[in-house]
């Protein structure tokens, strides 16, 4: 794989000067984009109306060889309108009669889902099984999806009428939340100008798709030192305002904090953040990048935080600085105490496919 693509780090050089002919900035989106595909979660975005949101993920499907699907969700969106559903079929003369599966949108590598807020709860829990197990169950059936399986669902911070919310469950399910924001000025410029001046060139893939599966692979071999697993536990665990030893920070802005769940997230994805930079370590820039988009969907603000006016970035912001740094601070970090967190760890592993822990 190294020697045929140029590594990780390169095949993302190439991936981002594909998405650029088309996408003009948001390269902070792009990053967290590629950091939670490479790390193999999903993605939630928060963004207006006009950003490029199918764009972008359309064009990385077209750049990784992969088949992209798009599900614009509705109120009145069924969710064998997304899964697929099982048809009575016959013979031409009728007799052989039986039940054959017709797959839906679902069945692809990279889905977006637009404006998933719009339908219904039922239909939102459609893509639990999917997102978390990588199939869906139809009439007692199992059918595997297609492998890679990624999900970009999107929603409008603007209009709240005639949505849903989605439950904690499965935002829970969602690597990162990515706030997409406007472009600047330049940057807006210079893409009025080039819509307007030229016509869309097509892609071509930069490696096939059967090579992200391999690439995913390769990421679990990053190492994560001893310090980054702690880190991860103590940021996680101080968010939530019930700890006993947990910070004042929490207790007075948070009601609910992230669960077990987001230390997954933030070591996988900071795993894949170090591989797309061509290092085979994880290091404290990887995990402070991913610790935002890991957790800000898994908190909870409490009223005390609505009436200052916070959100859940500058919560999430307090809380990191009130735990500070374990970068070479090794020697206060008891045995026993990594001990026990490296065997919860693997024990997760052990239930979690997609989650290892380096030796």
């Amino acid at each position: 794989m190294e020697a045929e693509y140029g590594g990780l780090a390169e095949v993302q050089r190439r991936i981002r000067e594909g998405l650029a002919t088309r996408i003009i900035g948001q390269d902070s989106a792009i990053q967290q984009i590629l950091t939670a595909f490479f790390a193999g979660g999903h993605i939630l975005i928060l963004g207006v109306p006009g950003l490029a949101k199918t764009l972008m993920i359309r064009s990385l499907s077209e750049l990784l060889d992969l088949q992209f699907s798009r599900v614009q969700f509705t109120p009145d969106l069924m969710p064998q309108d997304i899964t697929g559903t099982s048809i009575l079929t016959s013979d031409s003369d009728g007799m052989d009669r039986g039940f054959r599966f017709r797959k839906g949108p679902l069945f692809a590598n990279l889905l977006l889902g637009d404006e998933i807020n719009r339908t219904p709860p039922k239909t939102q829990a459609a893509l639990l099984e999917a997102m978390e197990e990588g199939q869906v169950t139809v009439m007692g059936q199992r059918h595997k999806l297609p492998v890679p399986f990624f999900v970009m669902a999107t929603q409008n911070p603007l209009e709240q009428e005639g949505t849903y919310l989605l439950p904690s469950t499965q935002l829970d399910r969602f690597a990162f939340q990515v706030m997409l924001d406007y472009p600047n000025e330049a940057e807006e410029l210079e893409l009025v100008s080039s819509t307007t001046a030229r016509t869309e060139e097509p892609l071509h893939p930069v490696i096939p798709g059967s090579w992200v599966t391999d690439a995913i692979e390769e990421i679990r071999k990053v190492v994560i030192p001893d310090w980054v697993l702690l880190r991860a536990t103590r940021m996680v665990r101080a968010t939530r305002p019930g700890e006993v030893d947990g910070c004042e920070v929490a207790r007075e802005l948070l009601s609910h904090g992230a669960g077990p769940r987001g230390i997954q997230t933030m070591l996988t994805t900071s795993r894949a953040l170090a591989a797309l930079r061509g290092r085979n370590t994880v290091i404290a820039e990887d995990l402070d990048e991913v610790i935002l988009p890991s957790l800000r969907h898994r908190i909870v603000l409490s009223v005390h935080a609505d009436a200052e006016g916070l959100t859940q970035d500058d919560v999430i912001q307090r809380v990191r600085e009130s735990i500070g740094d374990l970068d070479g601070d090794m020697p206060r970090i008891q045995d026993g105490e990594l001990g026990f967190l490296r065997r919860w760890l693997e024990k997760l592993s052990d239930t979690t496919p997609d989650f290892k822990v380096s030796k």
